[in-house]
């Protein structure tokens, strides 16, 4: 398998019928339970320890307890033979990959079959767009909308369902209405919204709120806090930043229909890999006091 894997630039009817397709995690009260909701790592927090040793890399989050990945674009470039040796690699782990982050690229017409079959070899239930440029007026984040809602119709058939990673700027007003909003009233319900914590924040917007807001569609949350000083921002670990974790794991798992969180991580004064053990043991520690 290649060790030298570049990143590059990323970056339902009813909810009834959203419910349907819901992946067969446990589900318990909220209080009833002590965290049987899958904890991973997405795999952009370990980005230079991934190029360097991609196996290895992989091998060393699982080792940390991490129960689940998510790769992030480089793996749309993997050859069939690397994308099924990975597949068992994960399985001779017993970890999952439950999503990928894409580029818009891989929702286009020419690659959506591409990355179906990615998907699928990997064993992934979500597809996310990880990133999209914003949009200057609200009809460009409707036609992103629509676009999200086609992609849909194309892979749900072979059991893969499409997701929207926010950034900082679906929280910022358009005309008056945030883009998020637009996205989630003109999406799918089975359209996944994946909420990224730290960015929400950063923009100033509540995602306790917003998770409340759109009962069954968060099925998946990016764990990254932020801190109010610039010069630590997105750096700050799990736990040391703004967020209100209880508060979000309590609203995830009550309302928002989370499935697996996954820890992420854009640097810190640590390691990538001391970091993303630091942030899964803070993790722990923060969840399972609740």
């Amino acid at each position: 398998m290649s060790k030298h894997l570049s990143r590059r630039s990323f970056v339902a009817k009813s909810l009834a019928a959203s419910a349907a397709l819901t992946w067969p995690f446990r589900r318990l009260a909220f209080g009833a339970m002590k965290s049987p909701i899958p904890v991973g790592l997405e795999l952009y927090s370990v980005r230079e320890a991934l190029k360097a040793d991609l196996e290895g890399t992989v091998r060393g989050v699982a080792q940390m307890g991490y129960a689940c990945v998510e790769f992030y674009s480089p793996y749309y470039d993997w050859t069939d033979a690397q994308t099924r040796e990975m597949r068992k690699l994960l399985d001779d782990l017993k970890i999952h990959c439950y999503s990928t982050h894409n580029g818009a690229a891989s929702f286009a017409a020419e690659n959506i079959e591409k990355t179906r079959d990615r998907n699928q070899i990997l064993g992934c239930k979500y597809v996310v767009l990880a990133w999209s440029d914003p949009k200057t007026n609200p009809d460009g984040w409707k036609a992103l909308a629509d676009q999200l809602n086609t992609a849909a119709e194309k892979l749900e058939p072979a059991g893969l369902r499409v997701g929207y990673h926010n950034h900082d700027a679906e929280w910022k007003a358009v005309e008056g209405k945030r883009p998020m909003d637009i996205l989630a009233a003109s999406t799918k319900p089975s359209i996944m919204l994946q909420l990224d914590v730290g960015t929400c924040l950063a923009a100033g917007a509540d995602p306790v709120v917003w998770i409340r807001a759109n009962p069954g569609r968060i099925h998946s949350i990016h764990c990254k806090d932020w801190s109010r000083d610039p010069a630590v921002g997105y750096k700050t670990l799990f736990g040391e930043g703004i967020a209100d974790w209880k508060g979000i794991f309590q609203a995830a798992e009550s309302v928002g229909g989370v499935e697996y969180y996954l820890v992420e991580q854009e640097g810190s004064r640590f390691s990538e890999m001391d970091t993303a053990k630091r942030c899964l043991d803070a993790f722990r520690t923060v969840h399972g006091g609740m």
